[in-house]
């Protein structure tokens, strides 16, 4: 019977807010927190290619356990301490049963 992976808690050790970027009615942008607690962050770089096919440089990623905001696309920003990262991409890896394992987001 296919489950639930069990997470690796030991992973989750910097403190981290996620921030999701909208506009408002009145064409202001506005930041709505929509995670805080601990994360797995890696600073490691690499280079991607965008939809535009130019050549991106991020620099690191973050894991969080589950979705931390369900059926909804995360466009923002993070912040771990006075550190201020772009979200590029967002991905949900999923359980053999179809929930959500955790959010991966590169960052600029």
């Amino acid at each position: 019977m296919l489950g639930k992976l069990p997470f690796p808690e030991w992973i989750l050790v910097t403190p981290v807010k996620i921030y999701q970027t909208y506009i408002n009615e009145d064409g202001e942008p506005v930041d709505n927190l929509i995670f805080e607690g601990l994360c797995n962050y890696s600073e490691k770089s690499k280079q991607t290619l965008d939809a535009e096919r130019r050549l991106i440089s991020l620099s690191g990623k973050v894991i969080v356990k589950g979705d931390i905001n369900p059926g909804k696309l995360i466009e923002g920003y993070i912040q771990i301490g006075e550190i201020k990262r772009d979200i590029f991409r967002s991905s949900r890896p999923r359980n053999p049963d179809g929930s959500v394992f955790s959010t991966e987001l590169d960052l600029m």
